[in-house]
């Protein structure tokens, strides 16, 4: 299989005060006076983002008609021990309107398919709940 590269996000930091950042393409464009939670809270934006697209590409795999309005509330907690920082996520999704067993399947299934997913997979602890 080929690989297609099918989007480059581009950003830039600036630290301090007066810090932030913007996207290139100029979707965004956000003043972060502090790393932290700045940090946490923009991955857990954009990895709840990507993990609602893979919910709904692994329903329509499964041939799930999907409530309308799914939700992805992600916590990310920056934790430290003997002076070593980590992560530790929860991704708590509502799919109200679906059988919890099919809902089950298919935010375990997203949770496959999402690249942000796949790139801290092993990394960090993850949590998926379905409320």
């Amino acid at each position: 299989m080929t690989e297609k590269l099918l989007f480059t996000g581009k950003t830039h930091n600036t630290s301090g005060r007066d810090g932030g950042t913007t996207s290139q393409d100029g979707t965004f464009e956000l003043k972060l006076t502090q790393p932290h939670p700045a940090a946490e809270n923009l991955f857990g934006a954009a990895w709840s983002a990507c993990y609602l697209g893979a919910i709904e590409l692994a329903a329509l795999q499964r041939k799930v008609k999907l409530p309308a309005g799914p939700q992805v509330d992600t916590e990310i907690d920056l934790n430290v021990n003997d002076g070593s920082y980590f992560l530790r996520a929860r991704l708590n999704v509502r799919l109200d309107g679906l059988d919890r067993d099919v809902a089950h399947d298919i935010i375990h299934a997203a949770h496959d398919i999402c690249p942000y997913s796949k790139a801290v997979r092993g990394n960090i602890d993850v949590e998926t709940n379905l409320l």
